[in-house]
């Protein structure tokens, strides 16, 4: 059965748990980047937080939010590296054990710097395997808490302490945003942004970027009913392949997300050259695509 869906009042609680562990990060803007668009663009520079992205804002909320108990029992969860990297950060943190379910072809630095942190690691075929089957069985074997990369409240509410941060950065300001555009693998992210933002800034409106070819969501939000990608490998977008949007998140996205954007890879690489060149930033690419 589905839980309850998150509220505005669950991110603001998120964000308490994660006051002092994660990093406010900045709200950049640059004057030749908005000449050439003739309005004003700003990126929140997750890149610079914690473990490399914002995963781990949503990690540290799960695993806070459970009972001392469940913690002593360790915790699993699957990732192509980004959510791998923020569990297991998190747990550190916590003093938990973690294992982790990877692809077998995700990046070799994320593999590192995962196990880097502490963490058991568990490689899989993304085209053969079910990392959900291998997780859940750890999970049973071990009684570890399973940790989902986005089709969770406390994992979702916990991503979106950065809408949060957004908003209030574009007020300190003086900005009123008129819209704020995330990428999205499952939808954590996307949905947990959009919670915040129409929660501090109702008139703005939240979208969701996703990768030609995998954009699951934006098509989902169309036909009104959950979309499955027909592949699950061919963008250089590695961290947004998820096959199919998450319960809970389409259920929130169909509230309060506006239309898809979908980009191809080609965009995407001149997203990031432009984010190197204008703002000096190294955005790899499921980064990059709200920016495209």
């Amino acid at each position: 059965m589905m839980p309850p869906l998150p509220t505005f009042a669950d991110v603001q609680a998120a964000a308490r748990r994660l006051a002092g562990i994660t990093i406010r990060t900045p709200l950049l803007e640059n004057a030749r980047v908005n000449a050439m668009l003739g309005g004003r663009l700003f990126i929140k520079a997750e890149c610079l937080q914690r473990t490399g992205s914002f995963k781990l804002r949503g990690a540290y909320n799960f695993l806070a939010s459970m009972s001392e108990a469940e913690r002593k029992k360790g915790a699993v969860g699957w990732s192509s590296g980004n959510h791998a990297q923020g569990l297991a950060e998190a747990a550190r943190l916590m003093g938990m054990k973690a294992t982790i379910v990877m692809p077998a072809d995700a990046p070799a630095l994320k593999v590192a710097n995962t196990r880097a942190s502490g963490a058991e690691i568990v490689l899989y075929d993304r085209v053969k395997d079910s990392r959900e089957e291998i997780g859940m069985g750890i999970a049973a074997k071990t009684g570890a808490a399973v940790v989902p990369p986005y089709d969770h409240p406390w994992i979702l509410t916990g991503q979106g302490t950065a809408g949060l941060e957004i908003v209030e950065q574009a007020n300190e300001l003086g900005v009123k945003l008129d819209a704020v555009a995330a990428p999205c693998s499952g939808g954590g992210l996307s949905t947990g942004i959009a919670l915040a933002v129409k929660g501090l800034s109702p008139t703005t409106s939240v979208h969701a970027g996703e990768p030609a070819g995998f954009d699951d969501l934006a098509r989902s939000l169309v036909s009104g009913k959950p979309e499955k990608n027909d592949k699950l490998t061919g963008s250089i977008c590695d961290a947004l392949l998820a096959p199919t949007p998450g319960v809970v998140t389409f259920a929130l996205a169909k509230q309060i997300l506006g239309p898809g954007l979908v980009v191809s890879d080609e965009e995407v690489l001149d997203a990031m050259e432009l984010a190197f060149r204008e703002f000096k930033l190294v955005v790899e690419p499921g980064g990059a695509v709200a920016l495209a």
